[in-house]
């Protein structure tokens, strides 16, 4: 598999898109009002999921040409979503926070979204001193939070604002990271090996959860 990062062209807006559609399809089959609909509108949802691609923030795992995973990172808080007093971690330390991660539903149960997440906070521990992985996760998915603290999350709050759908905060020390399948790279594109992952036979957790989803 390959690691990359998008950039802005219509073909890896699609395939973000697609794997947003296919989660949120899958999700109305389960339990939970998580992406019931486009947050706040889908003309909003596009234009974030744009910022991210032309932000240079957006990293896509791609198996061939089929999009397996994506994630997109940024090394600052919105401080409309962390914010003190409802948010209980220090903001004052360096982070890497983690939007929109989407496994695609034939990858679920290989623990790619774990990997991705991982991955992250390393490179954002070697080249910034992050000390955090955090994460907003939908409010009322109480699966997922179940699956982020299994993983080594500790709660760290909410969001201030009630309205905001996806406001239960997660962080993870970056030294409880391990050594994972992809590899650090400073470029724009890795190859790693689907082979070394989990697998499905260990996560079938991960399966009950669905795919790994954050809002923004």
């Amino acid at each position: 598999m390959r690691l990359v990062r998008a950039e802005p062209t219509p073909e890896n807006l699609k395939a973000v898109l697609g794997l947003i559609e296919e989660a949120a399809g899958w999700l109305r089959c389960k339990e939970t009002d998580q992406w019931a609909r486009p947050w706040p509108d889908e003309r909003q949802r596009d234009a974030r999921v744009l910022r991210g691609l032309k932000g240079r923030k957006t990293w896509i795992a791609w198996d061939g040409d089929i999009p397996a995973a994506t994630v997109t990172t940024a090394r600052r808080a919105n401080p409309a979503v962390w914010s003190a007093p409802a948010c209980t971690c220090d903001l004052s330390e360096e982070a890497v926070y983690a939007h929109r991660l989407i496994t695609a539903r034939n990858y679920a149960g290989w623990g790619l979204g774990a990997e991705l997440i991982d991955w992250a906070g390393l490179c954002a521990s070697r080249e910034y001193g992050a000390k955090w992985v955090r994460i907003d996760v939908w409010t009322t998915n109480n699966a997922l939070h179940g699956y982020y603290l299994k993983r080594a999350f500790e709660p760290c709050g909410t969001c201030a604002d009630p309205g905001y759908p996806s406001g239960a905060l997660f962080q993870k020390p970056v030294s409880k990271v391990g050594r994972g399948s992809i590899p650090y790279f400073s470029g724009d594109v890795a190859e790693f090996d689907l082979a070394r992952l989990p697998g499905p036979a260990l996560a079938r957790t991960d399966l009950a959860s669905g795919p790994r989803l954050s809002l923004r």
